[in-house]
């Protein structure tokens, strides 16, 4: 007999690929693969001669990743075509009794617009408009979008106030933390990688894709103001040119490391800093890694994003700075100051921040728009606001 899980069926389109970073996406999938047959769709790879077709592999999670191959040269309205037939098979072969489409980019309603699904999710992780390299018609199709879902997210809390008059059931869920996961590297028994090992102390790092977002000239700034600390770096080099970044014998450039491998790095790691640039692409941004530092128990210095200052900010959990001279003195501070008052306080906020107890909030959404049958849909410019938040 076939399971209910199967018959609820999860097909989610996205902007990242699943092997990129491990963020919020995966941190979500994995759970509604627990409740929902869950297939993530990657954007097409193009290959030479290719025949269409949806290349499928599970992951360890139980998700299903499915990445379309398209021939090398198709125009893009083809290309949105073809995609149309492979998902309409897609869905066709897993027969679901039960169907939500999942989405984190708008521009995937140009091959799924027809699809006929019981409830529409999308989850505005990021302002993706002002991101470098955003497509044209991205704007127009968040419209379109904001018109066909059935329940919005967002990825913090400064993306909902901006666009929380566009939709009637729309709820902020701001990044999320996998506790037990960091928290291992406070351990007094975590082996130090190789690649780290021979770099004296103290040591101030930064995890994450670094890309236009983040501030080479402060890291540069910092890094000459404090030739006697370590700048340990982690993450790929995205949409940026790698010659652009700063090269000083005290900046260590480690490349990417797997999700698993960061509390391993952390564990050796004085001071986190987030030098976010404070322009448009990072006005609504809400860094995954803010509680992933404090997790980890590696105090955090950042520039002044909105998602950070409040609440890390506001309630002490984080340092906030502009200058390279103002992050020096805030990173000094946090190497002279003993950590234990600190994590006894990040510890008690970070209990209400679980990726398990954010799943859940949004699954109490979309069973609550599943049994209501009603599509709830846009609101009108100056028309009532939102709903309470989850506060999640």
């Amino acid at each position: 007999m076939e399971s209910v899980k199967s018959r609820n069926v999860l097909i989610c389109f996205s902007h990242l690929r699943w092997g990129f970073v491990f963020q919020r996406p995966q941190h979500l999938l994995m759970r509604a693969a627990r409740s929902y047959r869950t297939y993530y769709v990657e954007e097409p790879v193009y290959e030479p001669g290719a025949f269409p077709e949806l290349r499928l592999a599970e992951t360890p999670e139980g998700v299903i990743v499915a990445v379309p191959v398209l021939p090398v040269g198709v125009p893009e309205d083809k290309a949105a075509l073809t995609q149309a037939a492979l998902i309409e098979e897609l869905v066709a072969n897993a027969n679901p009794s039960h169907l939500a489409l999942w989405y984190y980019t708008p521009m995937a309603l140009s091959f799924t617009r027809d699809i006929d699904a019981d409830v529409v999710v999308y989850d505005n992780m990021d302002e993706l408009s002002a991101f470098q390299g955003a497509h044209a018609s991205l704007a127009a199709m968040e419209k379109e979008m904001f018109r066909r879902a059935d329940v919005v997210f967002t990825g913090g809390y400064s993306l909902f106030e901006a666009k929380r008059n566009r939709h009637r059931n729309i709820y902020p869920f701001p990044s999320s933390v996998d506790v037990a996961h960091f928290a291992s590297a406070r351990g007094k028994h975590v082996e130090v990688p190789a690649d780290q090992r021979s770099i004296a102390d103290p040591r101030i790092g930064f995890f994450g894709v670094i890309d236009e977002r983040l501030d080479v000239a402060l890291l540069d700034g910092l890094a000459e103001l404090r030739p006697d600390w370590n700048f340990m770096m982690i993450g790929p080099v995205v949409k940026i040119d790698p010659r652009i970044l700063p090269q000083r014998p005290n900046i260590h450039w480690l490349g990417s490391k797997k999700y698993a491998e960061l509390p391993t790095y952390l564990s050796g790691w004085d001071v986190g800093i987030m030098p976010f640039n404070i322009n448009e692409s990072t006005r609504f941004i809400s860094p995954t890694k803010t509680p992933e530092f404090l997790a980890a128990g590696v105090p955090v210095v950042a520039t002044p994003i909105r998602d950070v200052v409040r609440p890390y900010g506001e309630l002490g959990l984080v340092e906030i700075a502009r200058t390279a001279s103002e992050f020096a003195t805030a990173v000094q501070k946090l190497l002279s100051t003993p950590r234990e008052p600190l994590l006894m306080a990040v510890d008690s906020f970070l209990a209400r921040r679980s990726w398990d107890a954010t799943w859940d909030g949004m699954k109490r959404e979309i069973d609550r728009v599943s049994k209501a049958g009603a599509r709830l849909g846009v609101v009108h410019e100056n028309s009532m606001e939102a709903g309470s938040a989850t506060g999640i």
